[in-house]
């Protein structure tokens, strides 16, 4: 079977099945990225800082690319024109729930949540104070995804920051590391339960092709430009480590652009079978851009 982005939909759209395929391989997953940082005790600090808001961006892209993969696929069944107004429609609609959901959380959430939290606090049940922390971690994602049509990783990761405003947040984290480790696990075993070990037969060259753009393209890529902007080897180098794979946004590109009939169905074994491949290689990678960390390097020059 051809790789993906050889092979034509009914529609003879193979330019857009490479689109598809390469977006999907460009988006790395949060929580991969973020448990690494952790694991590490950088996410306080300021590479934490930078890899949070790399994924940040890189969520919003991702959700504003779920809007635009439709219309392509409209387009490409032929005879159809795309309908510039009814696309440009759609994303304002989408940023304009972005934007509202953000303020939401901001201003309302920031004066609201904490109150919450010491109210729950005060009746000294530590059942309760749980309860309320994993309420309105899940209800804040949930809401994300549903009524703003946001990503629930998204959802999820700006959930943190107004539970971060409170007083009490440090005990809020603690309560909820149980429910985070065992999301993270559910993560790894989904992966490998869809992924089809037959892929690594069949599609040899495809999927070492497939690993070789996300870790040379992706990294590299992460690196230049943390580099054009004045940030050091050091943060450079982890935070390019860290980029290095690909995760939960991966799939549900794919599983669009195959529903869209802009991917055929082999699209998504390659997709899965270098998510888990990179995903095994990230931890070397990351000890590898530790390593050199720790190495003095010449800072002063400005970056090429």
């Amino acid at each position: 079977m051809p790789p993906p982005w050889d092979a034509p939909s009914r529609s003879g759209s193979d330019g857009r099945c490479r689109i598809v395929f390469g977006l999907a391989l460009s988006v790395a997953s949060t929580v991969v990225m973020m448990r690494a940082l952790e694991d590490r005790g950088l996410v306080g600090r300021e590479i934490g800082r930078i890899a949070a808001g790399w994924l940040v961006v890189q969520d919003l892209l991702a959700v504003l690319t779920l809007v635009l993969l439709p219309p392509l696929a409209a387009l490409s069944t032929g005879g159809t024109a795309l309908d510039i107004g009814a696309l440009l429609l759609s994303l304002a609609i989408t940023c304009g729930k972005l934007a509202i959901f953000a303020m939401l959380l901001l201003v309302v959430g920031r004066r609201i949540v904490p109150r919450i939290l010491e109210y729950a606090e005060r009746t000294g049940s530590q059942e309760l104070f749980r309860l309320a922390v994993l309420s309105l971690a899940l209800g804040t994602a949930f809401a994300a995804a549903q009524v703003f049509g946001a990503s629930i990783a998204l959802g999820a990761f700006l959930a943190g920051m107004m539970l971060s405003e409170a007083p009490i947040s440090q005990r809020a984290a603690e309560e909820s590391l149980p429910l985070r480790d065992a999301f993270a696990v559910l993560f790894f075993v989904s992966v490998g339960m869809l992924f089809d070990p037959l892929t690594l037969m069949r599609e040899p060259l495809a999927l070492a092709l497939a690993v070789g753009v996300i870790l040379v393209g992706g990294g590299g890529t992460a690196l230049l430009i943390l580099r054009l902007l004045g940030q050091s080897w050091a943060t450079s180098l982890l935070i390019a480590a860290g980029l290095a794979q690909i995760g939960e946004f991966s799939f549900i590109l794919a599983d669009l652009g195959i529903g869209t009939k802009l991917m055929p169905e082999g699209g998504r074994g390659l997709i899965l079978g270098a998510s888990i491949l990179t995903i095994l290689v990230n931890p070397l990678l990351l000890a590898l851009a530790t390593r050199l960390r720790d190495t003095p390097v010449d800072d002063s020059a400005e970056p090429a």
